[in-house]
């Protein structure tokens, strides 16, 4: 059974949440404070954090910050917060994904599990006899990419578009998704066919043969993804 620990003070919604990822196997606990969620965190074993960011007694962005700190588990924030900022920062933060309120339960069962099999994969390699080491690695404090351990000299634009590849790897992502993400990406830009520039210029930069590229691929009427091996 997928055990989630819900951080949801709307206790109608977390109810029916809960009701519903049941069916699926899935066992809910849900903490209406974040004290709470935090101090079970020591104690007892979840496979996934689904995390509101309204929160009494402390943002849910802090409490994402916490959990990343201190432990392994992929968060999942559910929110009805629309501004892009809040999605931005808890990407960078280390969540996983954004759910943004209202949404199909469906979609959150959907997006449970597909994230486990991603995070349980990783989890088995990182376990096996010999440790892959990750090819390039973001630091997202000093707003650095490396290869091989070796700085990449990027532009502000291919650093957003990059270090979101990297959050997002081995799962596409679309074109509007770069754009909500990316700060420095507007409708000029999608307009212009600047992305396509941009990709380009970080194909030069990160492949061995840009027109053969092992490691940002374009998926035909989809977008782009990123592997890091």
């Amino acid at each position: 059974m997928i055990k989630i620990a819900m951080v949801e003070d709307d206790l109608e919604l977390a109810d029916v949440l809960t009701q519903y990822l049941k069916q699926y196997n899935i066992e809910v606990t849900n903490y209406e404070e974040p004290f709470l969620a935090l101090s079970s965190l020591k104690f007892n074993k979840y496979d996934l954090i689904i995390l509101d960011l309204t929160l009494p007694g402390m943002d849910g962005l802090d409490v994402c910050k916490l959990i990343v700190k201190d432990y392994n588990i992929p968060i999942i924030i559910s929110s009805a917060r629309s501004d892009i900022t809040d999605k931005v920062t808890a990407l960078q933060l280390g969540a996983d994904d954004y759910l943004p309120k209202p949404y199909d339960p469906r979609e959150l069962e959907v997006r449970i599990k597909t994230i486990l099999r991603r995070f349980n994969s990783n989890h088995e390699d990182t376990n096996s006899t010999q440790e892959k080491v990750k090819l390039f690695n973001l630091d997202i404090e000093k707003r650095e990419i490396t290869k091989n351990g070796e700085y990449l000299k990027l532009t502000a634009a291919e650093y957003e578009v990059l270090s979101l590849m990297l959050k997002r790897e081995g799962f596409i992502i679309s074109r509007e998704e770069i754009f909500d993400n990316a700060d420095l990406l507007n409708s000029d830009f999608e307009s212009s066919g600047s992305l396509a520039v941009i990709i380009n210029r970080i194909r030069h930069k990160i492949e061995d043969n840009p027109k053969e590229p092992k490691y940002l691929h374009t998926i035909r009427g989809m977008g782009y993804k990123f592997t890091n091996e």
